[in-house]
């Protein structure tokens, strides 16, 4: 793993782009928002059509014909599309204002004839970037607004094209959960590459600490907290659609919503371990450094112990004695073999210092028999 996984921003106050004082259920696009692509999927047990919808009118050929329509709209950059598609199928003012209002935390809604859920979809297994996802489940149909073109449900497209399949024998609710299923899975291969980049950071950090890390282990920490906001909501949306009351979910499909919200409850227990283990670096990553400072001081400690005594040697022979003058007066000056003298006593002292640091423990461990007292 690199450096390049971190590249999510922390998250920012909502921009509310309703104006104040506006009747509720107001809608207004976001400037940046991109033109929206919508597709269909209608299907019974035995057929299923699918396509691109350019129009209101062809879609509202194919209701009634199907015993289940799904219409996935990517992108919210057309607001009148928005208002169409809520006159055809009866949706709530305010929750079309919260579609186009994308800053929404993960919720249910349940309104009269329709069951209304937002959520937070990944973009990529990469970086934690995710983009909001609200999904209307009515009767026998199933409304999907996200953000930008490209999503997480190929593998259920796919299951629905396919003939004998249990989605096709299904209800709208069961395409619903499958949606927010394939939603809660894209989290895994995203948590899994977190944890091996937490993982090979605290190996780095042991191996061969650097001032990058510090950014780095604050990149982390930063993104799994915002991987938490958005995991934590879900759960808690999971275990409400679990547990609703409502007849939008059948028994049966609450069955596989109780496995979904399991998905959720080993996310947040895989994302608190990596939190924990992330909070942790720091502490690491100044252990690591105190350790190799402490290495540093013991070496150069070392250093100077043992140049003291060779010093001393070497200042008493600097010292302007007269031989002449006297005989005690440092009369090895004058003897033939002083200069080797001098440096074997030097050599001496430097080798029974470093025996002795040895012995101690404090060069390169100890020798002795006996654990060192210092």
């Amino acid at each position: 793993m690199n450096g390049h996984l971190i590249n999510a921003s922390l998250p920012t106050i909502a921009r509310r782009r309703t104006p104040a004082g506006a009747a509720p259920g107001t809608l207004i696009a976001d400037r940046d928002a991109i033109a929206p692509r919508v597709e269909v999927m209608a299907y019974s047990r035995d057929n299923v059509h699918t396509g691109q919808v350019d129009n209101i009118t062809s879609l509202r050929d194919l209701i009634g014909n199907y015993a289940v329509i799904w219409i996935d709209v990517q992108g919210l950059g057309d607001v009148e599309l928005i208002e169409a598609l809520g006159e055809t199928f009866d949706l709530h003012d305010l929750a079309l204002e919260d579609v186009v209002n994308v800053h929404q935390r993960p919720k249910v809604e349940p309104f009269d004839d329709h069951l209304f859920i937002v959520s937070r979809m990944p973009v990529s297994t990469e970086e934690v970037q995710t983009e909001q996802l609200a999904l209307f489940l009515g009767r026998n149909f199933v409304l999907t607004f996200q953000e930008r073109h490209g999503d997480q449900f190929e593998p259920v497209r796919e299951r629905v094209r396919r003939d004998g399949s249990r989605i096709r024998k299904a209800g709208a609710d069961y395409l619903a959960y499958s949606l927010l299923d394939a939603i809660i899975d894209a989290y895994f291969p995203l948590l899994e590459k977190y944890g091996e980049y937490v993982e090979a950071l605290e190996g780095n950090i042991t191996a061969r600490p650097a001032e990058m890390e510090i950014g780095r282990i604050h990149d982390v920490k930063r993104d799994l907290l915002s991987l938490r906001r958005t995991l934590w909501p879900l759960r808690e949306t999971a275990n409400a659609l679990m547990r609703d009351d409502t007849s939008f979910f059948t028994e049966r499909t609450r069955t596989y919503l109780r496995d979904s919200y399991d998905h959720t409850v080993q996310l947040m227990d895989a994302l608190e371990t990596y939190r924990e283990v992330a909070f942790g670096l720091m502490e690491l990553y100044l252990a690591v450094l105190g350790m190799r400072m402490n290495e540093i001081m013991k070496l150069l400690t070392i250093i100077a112990t043992i140049f003291i005594p060779l010093g001393f040697v070497a200042s008493l022979y600097g010292m302007n004695f007269d031989g002449s003058r006297s005989p005690w007066n440092m009369p090895e000056l004058s003897w033939y073999f002083g200069y080797p003298f001098a440096l074997t006593i030097m050599a001496l002292i430097g080798v029974v210092l470093l025996v002795y640091f040895r012995i101690k423990g404090w060069l390169g461990g100890s020798t002795s028999a006996h654990a060192p007292h210092g």
